[in-house]
């Protein structure tokens, strides 16, 4: 019995025009990335540092919405790759911390509103929803940028999530009290928006 083979040909022509296409897709996705890099990197200070490093992890409003920043850094390393990884983990890390003061400001107006008593909230719970914060999944936190200093070589990372997914978040997570959890779906924007550093 004879096999029959299919003999498949490839157009050098639609080749090279899926290549040139690859390649420009790459481009322009890296040059969006630098693009994004360069704006938030456009306001300095007189010695050319970022506003954003000087400024460190805060709690930001602004027209564009209600979002944490986390900002941390990294010594020189000989291997560049790892020490930006370093940098963007030590950022997300300031992310969970100033989300756990964001939590306790929230919990001390929870008892101070009087609705706490209702739920078993007091004092002595604040310490122990801090701890159960760790068990909070914040998948949306993103690195949004970088920046390098040329004298010392220590390398900046900048991290973001927005107030919604925080929100999210927190609605999900059964280890925080339910009380307190109720109460920052209603009051979180108010209290976010007081402590919030104004752009």
């Amino acid at each position: 019995m004879m096999k029959k083979y299919i003999s498949v040909t490839t157009n050098p022509n639609m080749t090279r025009i899926a290549m040139r296409w690859c390649v420009s897709l790459g481009m322009a996705w890296a040059l969006l990335a630098c693009a994004s890099n360069l704006n938030l990197n456009d306001a300095t200070d007189a010695n050319g540092v970022p506003a954003w490093v000087n400024e460190g992890s805060v709690i930001r409003a602004s027209k564009d919405g209600r979002r944490f920043h986390g900002v941390g850094s990294a010594p020189m390393m000989s291997n560049f790759s790892l020490q930006t990884a370093t940098a963007d983990n030590r950022a997300r890390s300031e992310i969970n911390r100033i989300l756990a003061s964001y939590v306790e400001i929230v919990s001390r107006d929870f008892i101070a509103s009087g609705d706490a008593d209702e739920s078993g909230f007091n004092d002595q719970d604040v310490a122990q929803q801090m701890d159960q914060l760790a068990n909070i999944d914040l998948t949306g936190i993103q690195v949004i940028g970088h920046w390098t200093d040329k004298q010392s070589k220590v390398v900046y990372s900048i991290a973001e999530v927005d107030m919604q997914q925080v929100r999210e978040a927190i609605k999900s997570a059964e280890s925080l009290h339910p009380g307190l959890r109720r109460f920052i779906k209603v009051e979180g924007d108010t209290i976010f928006d007081r402590i919030a550093t104004a752009e």
